[in-house]
């Protein structure tokens, strides 16, 4: 495997979360594997988990790490070919790429859709300029429209704590008080079809997501039915499809309490807003399960860039 952009990526999902949970256990076995090797860590947009969780993967497999923040130290970069650029982009994606390359083994990318344009955020501008132009793997740390390596950190939570071989599994909308992109929910459910899973997508309705990713899934917009037997129950929100990037509503109805969770399991990638996403009650309760989400982070992080450096030191 030369890059993971997306779920797509993995080669059979079992396989992975098993080889994930033997690095939890022994974290630095391979660490001879990364020597030499360096890891460029590219952030368009903020970031706690991922550039976190990221850094100490690759410190695992003793790689070196170079974080750049491109919001506030690079560039402003130019993605179009042919443009004159005498307004007030500074550099080309194309020599960028190919320079970051020079530097780096690996490079990691997290650039976030606008949610203005929905054409321009599903070509991936920026993942897929670096893709093209740059001469060493790509890994994608949150792109506009996915979020793989959360989803393999969720896969291997599911793993972790199921108690039966085919858990409910349900993906719940939530309330928030601005416009979030699908990049999450549309790789968690990417992940869960390759789960042995009863998966279930609840939203209120006018909050469909892209409709090429929730073929042939079963979809309730009444969220108390949606949690019936539920063994786990992930949370997010996510803005409007169809009227592209916008906010419907606020429907305080959707928030998370104990009482709508039942027995399941909670889950949320973080950051999360209390009492507006999920009640207190829940993230404080030994149901919740995202302190467990977040550190998996790491070992998801952690058994890609294996894949990667096993595929370029040959």
């Amino acid at each position: 495997m030369t890059n993971y952009l997306s779920v797509k990526d993995i080669e059979s999902l079992p396989k992975w979360v098993e080889e994930a949970k033997a690095l939890k256990e022994n974290p630095k076995q391979f660490k001879t594997l990364g020597e030499g090797k360096t890891i460029g860590l590219l952030f368009f947009n903020n970031s706690l988990r991922t550039r976190l969780s990221t850094q100490k993967a690759a410190i695992n497999l003793g790689m070196d790490v170079i974080v750049m923040n491109f919001g506030s130290e690079g560039w402003a970069l130019e993605y179009e070919d042919g443009t004159i650029m005498n307004q007030g982009k500074s550099e080309h994606v194309k020599e960028a790429a190919q320079v970051v390359s020079q530097y780096c083994d690996i490079i990691g990318i997290r650039a976030f859709a606008d949610l203005t344009d929905k054409e321009q955020d599903e070509a991936e501008i920026v993942l897929t300029s670096f893709r093209k132009y740059a001469t060493v793997p790509i890994l994608n740390m949150e792109s506009s429209v996915g979020h793989p390596l959360q989803a393999l950190a969720d896969a291997i939570t599911l793993s972790e704590q199921k108690s039966k071989p085919k858990p409910k599994v349900v993906l719940s909308w939530a309330p928030h008080p601005k416009a979030l992109p699908h990049a999450v929910a549309n790789s968690f459910i990417e992940m869960m079809q390759l789960q042995e899973a009863e998966f279930v997508i609840t939203h209120p309705k006018g909050y469909e997501l892209n409709p090429a990713i929730t073929k042939g899934i079963t979809i309730e917009n009444d969220q108390d039915k949606a949690f019936e037997n539920a063994d786990f129950v992930y949370v997010k929100n996510w803005s409007n499809y169809q009227d592209y990037g916008k906010v419907l509503n606020q429907d305080k109805d959707w928030t998370v309490t104990l009482d709508k969770l039942g027995s399941a399991k909670f889950m949320h990638c973080l950051p999360v807003r209390r009492n507006m996403i999920v009640a207190d009650e829940v993230l404080d309760s030994n149901q919740s399960l995202v302190i467990e989400q977040a550190n998996n982070r790491t070992y998801a992080a952690q058994i890609v860039l294996k894949k990667i450096l096993e595929s370029i030191v040959k």
